[in-house]
């Protein structure tokens, strides 16, 4: 028998009791049968209308951090992370986007100590030198730049670059990794493997563990990954019962996102939107009982999408976050390929385009950004300075133990 708690309840909604077992609804707080009952969890639902309820679910500009009893000094702050056998001096990963990552810009930040991703469906595994097209992006105007970017991401995807590319970046010394999309996959694989990739990114907009499809045989995600003798990281996925099938599958990390990047319009496009701080934190409680269920093995869970300035990365990690994904903050760095433009795939999709070429401006070089010094208040620079000082400012040495601090809900508006 489980008995909940006391606890005022909105006067428009009703509680689930979510457990580890089961999900039992009550219009009230009662005693509740459930007899397998292992972990509680309250949810409250609102009413949309008399047929539908939806829970409240929060972006960063919802949420704070809450100080503790306890401060350090931010030199004694470590901001390392390593998954599988590589370790990184900073948690931030630059994302697989042609606005951030060249091979020349992929090596710059791997030496910065991030571990930069190649899009290996890009214009640098299109072109044997992309550099005017990226010219042309920059320049293009507005009402023009979808329709032109689609004619440019019409060429075919060349083997023998992406061999090229992932080269590049490998005899930099710099940890080589490379994203397909889950489409993409299984006619590239083999040829990225073979290239000596470190690490095989699977990034889709949103990815399952159980695609289901009447036109072409669906890649096997936890044999594709058995199989593979590099660590795998896929996603997006945005809340916790499909990132819980996706750990089951093998997966080294778990991207955690749904169309709150800078670039993206899915919200718009299609309806759908997860705010990334519920997001993270659900994905956070399947990696928990993931490590319970599998006697252990720790999942990676990795903030992908509206991570745009240095609090937004602190808030990732307080939630639950192992590291961060970044795009557009990237992308305002000088050196980034899409000067002062950001855009993903998703812009350039052929039939149903779901995000855009945006203007984010230059703010410094990649250094500048990720270590400062910065010349604004506005959070664009200095990154790792600031997720060092707010650990630092709530008494935590470390990320992992930096997603134990407290974080209230406090609405804030952006100026």
């Amino acid at each position: 028998m489980v008995t909940p708690d006391a606890l005022t309840l909105p006067r428009i909604g009703v509680t689930r009791i979510r457990t580890t077992t089961g999900l039992v609804s009550t219009a009230g707080w009662s005693e509740v049968p459930h007899p397998s009952a292992t972990r509680l969890t309250r949810v409250n639902e609102i009413e949309i209308g008399r047929g539908k309820r939806g829970r409240r679910a929060y972006s960063f500009d919802d949420i704070a951090v809450v100080p503790s009893r306890r401060t350090r000094d931010p030199e004694e702050v470590s901001v390392g992370w390593q998954i599988d056998a590589y370790h990184f001096d900073l948690p931030v990963i630059a994302a697989p986007m042609d606005s951030v990552m060249s091979p020349q810009s992929a090596i710059a930040f791997g030496q910065h100590g991030g571990l930069p991703v190649l899009d290996l469906e890009g214009l640098w595994t299109r072109y044997p030198d992309p550099q005017p097209l990226l010219d042309e992006i920059a320049a293009l105007a507005p009402e023009r730049a979808t329709a032109r970017m689609q004619e440019i991401y019409r060429e075919e995807i060349q083997p023998e670059l992406i061999v090229e590319r992932l080269r590049q970046v490998r005899d930099a010394g710099v940890t080589v990794a490379g994203a397909l999309s889950p489409q993409r996959t299984q006619q590239f694989w083999r040829t990225v493997v073979d290239a000596g990739v470190d690490m095989f990114v699977i990034r889709g907009t949103t990815v399952s563990a159980e695609h289901v499809s009447g036109r072409a045989e669906p890649l096997n995600l936890k044999r594709f990954i058995y199989e593979l003798d590099v660590p795998v990281i896929v996603g997006g996925v945005a809340s916790y019962t499909p990132a819980l099938h996706l750990m089951r599958t093998g997966a080294a990390g778990v991207l955690v996102g749904f169309g709150g990047g800078a670039a993206h319009t899915t919200r718009r496009t299609l309806g759908i939107h997860a705010p990334i701080a519920s997001a993270i934190a659900d994905v956070a409680a399947a990696r928990r009982d993931y490590l319970d269920e599998s006697g252990g093995r720790y999942v990676h869970v990795i903030a992908d999408g509206g991570v745009g300035t240095s609090g937004d990365i602190v808030k990732a990690i307080a939630c639950g976050a192992d590291a961060v994904m970044l795009g557009a903050a990237l992308a305002r760095s000088t050196e980034a390929p899409g000067q002062g433009f950001h855009w993903g795939p998703e812009a350039h999709h052929g039939d149903l385009p779901r995000g855009e070429r945006v203007a984010v401006g230059s703010v410094g070089t990649l250094e500048q950004i990720l270590f400062g010094p910065s010349r604004t208040a506005d959070g664009t620079t200095n990154l790792v300075g600031a997720l060092r000082r707010a650990m630092a400012t709530t008494g935590y040495t470390d990320p992992k133990e930096f997603q134990r601090v407290e974080v209230i809900v406090a609405p804030h508006q952006r100026s």
